[in-house]
């Protein structure tokens, strides 16, 4: 299919508080080590898996008996080592912990058992600004790891991570239409399972509608084509950078998608999110991610199948648009973000230039155009019934108009049905419904006398 010519002609055509409130919490970690990750449920079930010889077991087994360079020493050697009950692998992460990222440092300091010099370094990121998600994870895992030797710094970080960083600024602009940078949404995972196991708080509750919309947007941001590496295949999310993808974010990316389903096996977006991620070819077996797929799996957790879904994501919040043609891997796709859009066709990222066109780009039941002001289309009856996979119905049609000014009202004129106002969204997205017409009829748009606030 071409996987390795995914940087071919790719254009992007750029166009165009609230603090929560609730009950008295208390920001005193409580729990017993191991308190990261590990809570006594999880850990029950890593140890079963080691008991059955599960296969992501056995791979992660053989590289750590193996003594294979692990990218992430010091979580591998932990976790093997609260996994296989063997005190040697925490032996020699604790002789490298000094030299390790905050959050290894953490994990090996909670996994087997702090020390001064570890606590010290751990300490010192209580008081680290809160400048991006991933920050706020490594404050997080900090505090709840030094919450025995520092009570008092533990709570007071963790306080202002949830009242004043959490609350105060990151969840009013998820409220707004914002949304977390993709290449962080697996620490946010791992900051949301470090609140709720040790506080009992829950972040999403601050931000309800970004995160019921965030499995879909997870699911639909990738690429159709799957990318051959030499352990596994990989799915890989959009990305706009030239060349071929990375693969680091990539096995991210599907650690975030396993955390997700760890943290709510229950909602039903997350169940297809694991019958999304369930998949034998894709689990990571190489020395990074093999780590993150024995911690985070569950193969035991039901799941839904993917192809249910709509071909379609439209974050009306953000101003993002991303359109499959169907579920299968080599469906064309279309994506839309930060006014920039991006084409992907026959294994690779292709040039797409819309502005000026009058036809529309049809994919998967859906009809895209470049939007203009005034604009007339023709809408067509559609008798046959859609392909599997795809969003439109023999009753409904979609149709999105992008580059438009965002956040501007426009009127809606059908042939023999009155006017309708509506308006683009955040980011120049004009998205339109209509019934399934037993004849042609013509639609004509142009911006609404009076523009944006009207």
């Amino acid at each position: 299919m071409g996987h390795r010519i995914w940087a071919n002609g790719l254009i992007l055509l750029v166009a165009l508080p609230f603090l929560g409130t609730g009950a008295e919490e208390d920001y005193q970690v409580y729990t017993e080590a191991p308190r990261i990750f590990l809570n006594s449920k999880r850990l029950r079930l890593l140890r079963r898996e080691k008991e059955r010889q599960s296969i992501r077991w056995q791979q992660f087994e053989i590289l750590m008996a193996g003594k294979a360079p692990m990218p992430e020493s010091g979580f591998a050697l932990a976790l093997y080592s609260q996994v296989s009950q063997s005190p040697q692998p925490c032996q020699r992460a604790l002789a490298g912990a000094v030299s390790l990222d905050i959050r290894q440092t953490a994990m090996v300091s909670d996994w087997c058992g702090p020390s001064p010099a570890l606590t010290a370094k751990l300490e010192k990121a209580l008081t680290v600004p809160l400048k991006s998600v991933t920050g706020a994870r490594d404050r997080a895992i900090a505090a709840v790891a030094v919450a025995d030797q520092a009570p008092q710094p533990s709570a007071r970080a963790l306080q202002e991570l949830v009242e004043k960083w959490w609350r105060g600024t990151i969840a009013p602009q998820l409220r707004q239409g914002g949304s977390i940078p993709r290449q962080e949404t697996y620490a946010l995972f791992e900051l949301l399972h470090l609140l709720r196991d040790n506080l009992n708080i829950d972040l999403r509750d601050d931000a309800g509608a970004y995160f019921k919309e965030l499995p879909l947007f997870q699911i639909l941001s990738y690429y159709p084509s799957a990318f051959p590496s030499p352990e596994n295949e990989f799915r890989v999310p959009f990305f706009t950078s030239d060349g071929e993808p990375d693969l680091t974010q990539a096995a991210l990316s599907r650690a975030a998608e396993l955390a997700m389903v760890a943290y709510d096996g229950n909602l039903l977006e997350n169940q297809f999110i694991q019958g999304w991620a369930l998949q034998d070819r894709f689990l990571m077996r190489g020395t990074f991610g093999i780590v993150y797929e024995f911690l985070w799996a569950n193969p035991y957790q039901p799941g839904l199948s993917f192809h249910h879904l709509p071909n379609l994501y439209h974050d009306k919040r953000g101003g993002r648009l991303f359109v499959r043609s169907n579920w299968e891997e080599d469906a064309s796709y279309f994506c839309y973000y930060d006014g920039a859009i991006q084409f992907f066709e026959d294994g690779a990222r292709k040039r797409l230039v819309m502005k000026g066109n009058t036809s529309p780009i049809q994919m998967g039941g859906v009809s895209l155009f470049s939007g203009q002001s005034p604009m007339k289309f023709m809408i067509e009856p559609v008798k046959e019934e859609p392909e599997p996979g795809e969003r439109a119905s023999a009753n409904k049609l979609y149709y999105f108009l992008v580059g438009l000014k965002p956040n501007v009202r426009f009127d809606i004129e059908v042939d023999d049905e009155e006017l309708v106002e509506t308006s683009t969204d955040a980011g120049g997205i004009l998205a339109l419904t209509f019934a399934n017409p037993s004849a042609p009829r013509a639609v004509r748009i142009r911006e609404t006398p009076g523009g944006p606030g009207r």
